[in-house]
């Protein structure tokens, strides 16, 4: 990177109204570090917003105080309508087809992502780091039978380690997997449960590690070894190196050795298919955790109350049923492309197994949460299996959109 200063982005994609809250924890723990290498770091802020989402406005996400702007080099509202003049105008220069500026930019998290990832780029940034508005820098740990917690110093971390690294990635704590706390009983046994998940089961998702989970109320833990050790690199497993979307950092000292974010229309997993394109980037696990509010019951850490005690989030209330039936649909949608991607010998076969399984297990999930639209998950699997040949063209698309927009940038960057 640059000797003189550094550019750095801070990337939020966000469509809720506790952003600007979440916002001010992060830089107010930065304050005194900011203010200590304003000659040698200059940070920008990168927020692509949806009004959609949660019934929002503008002012929700713009409405940044004084105190927080000077922080801030620049700052950069990322909406509908600003991602749709770009991709305008880059269709009118001949730089993007209609159709790989509608991939690229697309309605969901990837797009947003990728309008993050090309306006830090434009804007000459040397990095830029993805932070989400349900994480927070703080790492609890288990002591003595009560919560310890940490602050993180999450922009130095990853700062320390991303000049020897394509993309540096850190860990999370708390609430990490949205499967709330299931009593089962016969109406829902485990071993069916185990099925349905085993259906689903992804990179993030899998029974094992699940059911270790449960077993400590559905919270993880920070580990103090990984808090005091080094930076590791990440390990290639079958077709991928393991990242997550948040308490993300990737440098874009070399543009044309990244790849964009992906994800099938209405799913999940940008940061899975992103997992799937690193095998010739040095991708580095930093020592830092983010805390991760899953379902949206600990605000009050954004104001300083630390609690003594984490509950288990159990299933029953239609707030955690709802974010348990939304995150199914998710890992649905995503997963048959997951599978061609990285298994493409046994693809049938894999999907098939997912059927039989949602066949046996959809019918008992709808009784346990009162919820008949449980069954749309098995539509949803023959949609996106029946659609995984297109999907996959649309993510090789996007990566030749990608690189013709670095040919373009490499004239205009810092304008």
């Amino acid at each position: 990177m640059k000797e003189d200063i550094r550019k750095i982005g801070i990337g939020f994609i966000t469509g809720r109204k506790s952003f600007r809250h979440v916002l001010a924890t992060y830089l107010n723990s930065w304050g005194d570090k900011i203010l200590s290498v304003r000659d040698s770091v200059e940070l920008s802020l990168f927020v692509a917003y949806d009004l959609e989402y949660n019934n929002t406005q503008d002012k929700d996400y713009t409405d940044i105080s004084i105190e927080l702007s000077e922080m801030l080099s620049s700052i950069h509202f990322i909406n509908r309508a600003t991602i749709q003049a770009e991709s305008l105008a880059l269709r009118k220069e001949g730089i993007l087809s209609e159709h790989e500026a509608a991939l690229f930019f697309e309605k969901g998290y990837a797009g947003k992502r990728n309008a993050i990832l090309y306006s830090a780029a434009k804007q000459g940034m040397d990095a830029i780091m993805f932070l989400d508005d349900d994480e927070y820098p703080l790492a609890v740990q288990k002591e003595n039978g009560a919560e310890s917690w940490t602050g993180q110093e999450i922009l130095s971390t990853h700062l320390a380690s991303i000049d020897q690294a394509h993309i540096t990635c850190g860990h999370h704590c708390g609430y990490i997997s949205t499967i709330p706390s299931i009593g089962f009983d016969e109406s829902l046994p485990e071993q069916d449960f185990r099925v349905f998940i085993e259906a689903l089961s992804n990179d993030v998702v899998n029974w094992e590690d699940l059911r270790t989970l449960m077993q400590t109320g559905g919270i993880t833990y920070a580990d103090p070894e990984v808090l005091s050790g080094p930076a590791v690199e990440v390990p290639q497993s079958g077709n991928t190196k393991f990242i997550t979307g948040s308490n993300l950092c990737i440098n874009l000292q070399d543009l044309g050795a990244l790849n964009p974010f992906y994800n099938p229309p209405a799913a999940r997993g940008e940061d899975t298919f992103l997992s799937t394109c690193l095998a010739d980037n040095t991708v580095l696990r930093v020592p830092c955790y983010t805390f991760h509010d899953g379902f949206s019951a600990y605000a009050s850490l954004l104001k300083g109350v630390l609690p003594q005690r984490l509950h288990p989030i159990t299933a029953g209330s239609k707030k955690v049923n709802a974010r348990f039936y939304a995150a199914c649909l998710g890992w649905v949608r995503y997963k048959p492309l997951l599978l061609y991607i990285t298994q493409r010998d046994g693809y049938e076969e894999s999907v098939a197994s997912m059927k039989r399984g949602l066949e046996k297990t959809l019918p008992l999930l709808c009784r346990y949460f009162d919820n008949p639209k449980f069954m749309k998950i098995a539509d949803e699997l023959d949609k996106y299996s029946g659609n995984v040949e297109k999907h996959y063209r649309d993510f090789e698309t996007t990566k030749v959109a990608w690189q013709k927009l670095v040919s373009y940038l490499g004239g205009r960057r810092g304008c």
